[in-house]
């Protein structure tokens, strides 16, 4: 009788990989010298000016707006602030819900690139998504970030808010009547980029280490890689305030949201002035 060879013992049990987390990086060392520029409180010198995500809206400075939306998603691991050396603005508005590191370089590019390198620093993975936001982006939602989440946290490439292009689109001629229509481009397929941008952190960092200052996005710098980045519907009010008259603008409809559709997350009574949301939470978790 041939022997029966012995039973292998089972392999121990291997441990499940952790899942990927989840980090918002809010670079924010730009001047923004297209938008209106206020002397800066207590600075030295008639040359000082103000950069417009530090400029006030609704009685706070723009960023913190931005980064209250982010503060609301319970599913990120951290909030990073990318800011220009010599920055001390977040000296005297630190909070738990983010954090400022000096890492921003002359350009988006440069400053993203920074910022993914100080989340690595930090334990933050290859396989870990970055979510990249404007911080001049001060009316995005916490819904919306959520709602990119969902749309992207199992997508092979990940994606972008985006919005779709309502208006008729032209090219234009500059010539001696001065700048004239081209011609009409169909717009049935055209989208405004917008952000939080959403991409696994190693494979941005190689894409903008790859494609340089030139990326004007970081959705740009993937596609360059030959990918193609999904469109999560964003919406018209999340943009980004870049001249004179867009602060007014973030202000009223930080004001209609003040009356309404925060009244029961910030509190206040239905149909009186609810108090500010940004001063709430700021106030309420220091």
């Amino acid at each position: 009788m041939t022997d029966l060879p012995p039973i292998p013992a089972p392999e121990p049990a291997r441990p499940a990989l952790a899942p990927a987390r989840l980090w918002a990086l809010v670079p924010c060392a730009g001047t923004g010298t297209r938008a209106l520029r206020a002397s800066v409180p207590g600075a030295q010198g008639s040359g000082a000016v103000l950069p417009k995500q530090y400029q006030p809206v609704a009685g706070l400075p723009l960023v913190l707006h931005t980064l209250t939306a982010f503060a609301g998603v319970a599913r990120l691991a951290g909030t990073l602030v990318v800011v220009a050396p010599g920055d001390r603005f977040f000296d005297s508005h630190a909070h738990p819900a983010y954090f400022a590191v000096p890492c921003g370089g002359a350009t988006r590019a440069e400053s993203v690139l920074g910022g993914l390198r100080a989340l690595q620093e930090r334990g933050a993975l290859d396989g870990d998504w970055a979510l990249v936001h404007d911080a001049a982006r001060c009316l995005v939602t916490t819904a919306q970030i959520d709602a990119l989440i969902d749309a992207c946290q199992h997508d092979s490439v990940g994606g972008l808010l985006a919005h779709k292009l309502a208006d008729t689109l032209k090219t234009a001629i500059d010539g001696p009547g001065g700048v004239r229509v081209a011609s009409t481009v169909d717009r049935s397929d055209k989208w405004l980029a917008q952000t939080p941008q959403m991409f696994r952190i190693g494979a941005l960092r190689h894409a903008l280490e790859q494609v340089g200052a030139t990326a004007t996005d970081e959705a740009s710098a993937m596609e360059a890689m030959g990918l193609h980045p999904r469109l999560v519907p964003g919406g018209a009010q999340n943009f980004k305030v870049t001249y004179p008259e867009d602060f007014s603008l973030a202000e009223a409809v930080l004001a209609q949201r003040m009356h309404a559709a925060t009244l029961a997350r910030f509190g206040g009574e239905r149909g009186a002035a609810a108090s500010d949301p940004v001063k709430t939470f700021f106030s309420s978790r220091t």
